[in-house]
């Protein structure tokens, strides 16, 4: 799978983006161990605390369509930011041995990194079988 495609697709979800606050729409899309594609949009609320990112929300999609293991992650803003702690640590639960492609991309270009790279020191505990 493209690095392209996934951000066509993460493009494609910021423009469904639920952003009335920050005007700042960002949009994600997942691929998982089986090659399978799932986007997630950000969705802020008036209690801020209740907004989500677009990153957790095409995760948590994945997750519930059955899949365990993210390979890569697109996120498409307006200056190419990187996901936030939170979304970090959510990726950290879900990338085999903490290692993932995440591409941040915007309308002047993207970069690429490591999972490993951005968060180093994952807090990492292993739910009993």
């Amino acid at each position: 799978m493209s690095e392209a495609l996934l951000l066509e697709k993460a493009q494609s979800a910021a423009e469904k983006a639920y952003a009335p606050y920050s005007n700042y729409p960002v949009g994600a899309c997942v691929m998982t161990e089986s090659g399978e594609l799932f986007t997630g949009c950000n969705v802020e609320n008036g209690s801020y605390s209740a907004t989500v990112c677009a990153e957790r929300v095409a995760i948590f999609k994945a997750i519930s369509h059955g899949a365990r293991v993210v390979t890569a992650l697109a996120l498409f803003t307006e200056n190419r930011a990187l996901p936030c702690g939170t979304c970090l640590q959510v990726l950290s639960e879900f990338a085999r041995d903490g290692e993932i492609l995440i591409y941040a991309g915007s309308p002047t270009g993207s970069v690429s990194y490591r999972l490993s790279e951005l968060l180093p020191h994952a807090f990492q505990f292993k739910p009993k079988p």
